[in-house]
């Protein structure tokens, strides 16, 4: 008999790890003890050899179903006469911290329990050690109840004994509460604040089938909701939220109700079904309000995943709900009940509160499949904190992040941390939350930053937040930090072909890329290709007025004579303004030049008349994207040398139009165009170099249709396609990137 020291790395906070120990230990009749430290869960069993195996193999296959195990070690000890088994209080012994665990989905079992449970009976806060919220509320580690915001609510005795025992679901959940002990609901309506869930829940069904407009506060923050097949409710929300054209999110009842609106093949079920309940990017199959989803074939569903949300759908008829996060235009969600009461208020004809403080921001991730694989689009609820795991140092540095879609990361030994989802660093509110959610990571993970890394931008808020933490800096190139990020992904650290297609980024030659071919490692990059520059006549006002950028490359292709070519697009724009774009160009006034992909998609989608002015940001490739007829494999023509020309694609969309050829056919041909361009010049860099690894990235590879069709022909070509999965392809994944190419430099 030996005393055996385990060490258990990975997300074991949070997610009823000692306890599930304690029961294993009893099935095997093992003395010894479990303790939660900030670097770990640590096992200390008496066994011989064979059953500490055994042991081992019965904690990897059964563990909790939140749990995540990156390693397990095991060291023979000095012996100690364990006369039984116990959990150790946790303690905190160093720098090194343990995986903070993301919200999880309310489980099977506590759904039960809410229609069973005496204290429990429709109570909305019930959750327990498989279930619940977990970063929004924690404030410190280790991961106990006095350091997160339940702090305040004291256990009844039928609590007290359930969080005690440790056979029970319920031991040392640190959220568990009941309806005698926990978090409340109250609802704000006119002048008058009810109280009482059944109360809450009769008025809200009033509410929603008028077609009423409400603000709930869920998890990581307030939402709005209303019905998804109430058009004058969504109308509405529309105008005073201040979101025009873009789609709204839904939450469908059931997944047997969600497919009767949309289409879900195996591996869109399972991510709807996950403990995770992101946003799913869906095929439509039926239709709801025409403004929830404003002329685009796709849906961005999602499931209940709040006890709330369930007892919504069981009390009121309807099939599904918008659900947008709650703030005005594209300022941070709104987490506390002060401010909804008052901001709110503006947008929502009811506001739902309740007595338990949300620490931690979070919005609802958003994901899509593409190939048969879960591709994380915003990584926020059910995916932050969660680590990636390097093969590389990055101890100390904090990558700053791009300026669009923002995330910070900070690096713990071989861990990045990547924040959840920030937003748009465009406004002093987002700014805030920005700065507010570094402070809180430095404490939260134990972490000093020695190093920052910022994008070579000088204008980005996360770049001047760089600048001014006097702190050593470190400056990386847009789109080698997408390519970076996506290497880091899947554990590269050699020269890769990479392909960076996105709206923009400041380059070394003071232009702006978007369309780059690198032969790169984490350290360097040599540009290899891109496409050819095109002026930007009004600069970063292209992206909301694509007609702008169409404009200029008729200019450049067709010269002074396209204004009589008689497109569509240029009827509904005054002559003087056109006239005076092109002046702009001649005399580069406010015209930086540009090789953006994202700037392409933008020209064609205008140039067809699809979006010549936007709505949204990135509306124009969206509505590109969602007319493509599949059936066409047909494209167009292109010159690919140093520089990539579409002068000869111009002329044949122009002439496709001229004959009247759809709008779906001439998308799918576009898009197979761009398709061939990446296949030609990924051939010609093989041969450069001798990589036949090729490295996808950028926001431009969220176009399911050009990401599909890249993967499949470059392999079928015998190339080893790397494309992003948990990381965002778009500027979310910007920061990890950052910190990999800072940290292979500092090893240099």
């Amino acid at each position: 008999m030996n005393t055996y020291l385990i060490h258990i790395n990975g997300l074991v906070q949070g997610v009823g790890f000692r306890p599930f120990i304690f029961r294993v230990a009893a099935e095997f009749g093992l003395n010894g003890e479990v303790e939660n430290r900030n670097d770990g869960v640590f096992i200390k069993i008496n066994c011989d050899e064979a059953t500490l195996d055994l042991f081992i193999e019965a904690v990897k296959n059964t563990a909790p179903p939140a749990a995540s195990i990156e390693s397990i070690e095991a060291i023979q000890t000095d012996f100690i006469d364990f006369l039984d088994f116990q959990i150790v209080k946790s303690i905190s012994v160093s720098d090194r911290v343990t995986v903070v665990s993301p919200d999880i989905a309310v489980c099977d079992d506590c759904l039960r329990d809410m229609k069973t449970q005496p204290n429990r009976i429709d109570y909305p806060f019930i959750n327990c050690t498989n279930c619940g919220p977990r970063f929004t509320i924690i404030k410190d580690l280790p991961y106990d109840r006095d350091k997160t915001t339940m702090k305040e609510f004291v256990m009844c005795n039928n609590c007290r004994k359930e969080y005690t025992d440790v056979y029970d679901r319920r031991f040392h959940a640190q959220p568990t509460a009941c309806a005698d002990c926990g978090p409340e609901y109250t609802l704000h309506f006119e002048e008058t604040a009810i109280t009482g869930i059944h109360a809450i829940l009769s008025k809200l069904e009033e509410l929603f089938l008028s077609n009423k407009i409400v603000a709930i506060k869920g998890i990581g923050g307030f939402f709005l909701a209303c019905n998804a097949l109430g058009e004058e409710a969504v109308q509405r929300l529309r105008k005073l939220k201040n979101r025009e054209g873009k789609p709204f999110a839904v939450m469908f009842s059931s997944l047997s109700t969600l497919k009767d609106y949309a289409h879900v093949d195996a591996t869109e079920e399972k991510s709807l079904t996950s403990l995770k309940r992101p946003i799913v990017l869906l095929n439509s199959k039926k239709p709801l309000a025409p403004s929830v989803c404003v002329g685009f074939g796709t849906v961005g569903a999602m499931l209940p995943y709040m006890p709330l949300h369930y007892l919504l759908f069981e009390k009121i008829n309807i099939d599904a709900m918008v659900l947008t996060s709650g703030n005005i235009a594209e300022e941070p969600i709104i987490t506390d009940n002060s401010i909804a009461l008052t901001i709110l208020t503006k947008v929502a004809d009811a506001v739902v509160t309740y007595n338990r403080d949300i620490y931690n921001r979070a919005d609802d991730s958003v994901v899509t499949v593409v190939n048969d694989k879960e591709r994380v689009s915003r990584r926020s609820r059910g995916y932050a904190p969660s680590p990636i795991n390097l093969k590389l140092n990055v101890d100390g540095i904090l990558s700053t992040g791009a300026e669009l879609v923002n995330c910070f990361a900070i690096g713990k030994h071989d861990q990045v941390i990547l924040s959840q989802h920030i937003g748009d660093l465009k406004n002093m509110e987002t700014y805030a939350f920005y700065c507010e959610s570094i402070e809180r990571y430095k404490q939260l993970f134990r972490f000093e930053p020695q190093i920052v890394v910022s994008d070579l931008h000088p204008d980005y808020l996360s770049s001047r937040y760089a600048a001014e933490s006097k702190l050593q800096q470190v400056k990386v190139q847009h789109h080698h930090a997408h390519i970076a990020s996506c290497m880091a992904e899947h554990g590269l650290d050699e020269t890769v072909i990479g392909i960076a297609f996105d709206g923009t980024g400041l380059g070394d030659d003071n232009h702006i890329w978007g369309s780059e071919f690198l032969i790169c490692d984490l350290k360097e990059y040599q540009r290899f290709s891109h496409f050819e520059y095109i002026p930007l006549p009004g600069g970063d006002k292209v992206t909301e007025e694509p007609w702008r950028i169409a404009v200029s490359i008729l200019y450049k292709y067709f010269g002074k004579n396209f204004k009589e070519l008689n497109l569509p697009f240029l009827q509904s724009i005054n002559e003087t303004s056109v006239d005076m774009l092109c002046q702009a160009i001649d005399q580069k006034i406010n015209s930086p030049l540009s090789s953006s992909a994202g700037r392409l998609f933008d020209a064609v989608s205008a140039l067809i008349n699809l979006c010549p002015v936007s709505k949204f940001h990135a509306e124009a490739p969206m509505r590109l994207e969602s007319v493509i007829d599949r059936s066409i494999a047909q494209r167009y023509s292109f010159s690919a040398n140093k520089t990539i020309s579409f002068d000869d694609m111009f002329h044949q969309i122009v002439d496709d139009m001229n004959h009247r050829l759809p709008a779906s056919a001439i998308s799918a041909k576009f898009h197979n165009t761009v398709v061939a361009v990446i296949d030609e010049v990924a051939e010609k860099m093989k041969q450069e170099c001798g990589s036949n690894k090729v490295v996808l990235s950028g926001g431009t590879f969220q176009n399911k249709y050009l990401l599909e069709k890249t993967e499949n022909l470059l392999r079928n070509k015998g190339f080893e396609v790397f494309s992003h999965q948990k990381i965002p392809t778009n500027d979310g994944g910007i920061a990890l990137g950052q910190m990999v190419i800072a940290a292979a430099r500092n090893s240099m």
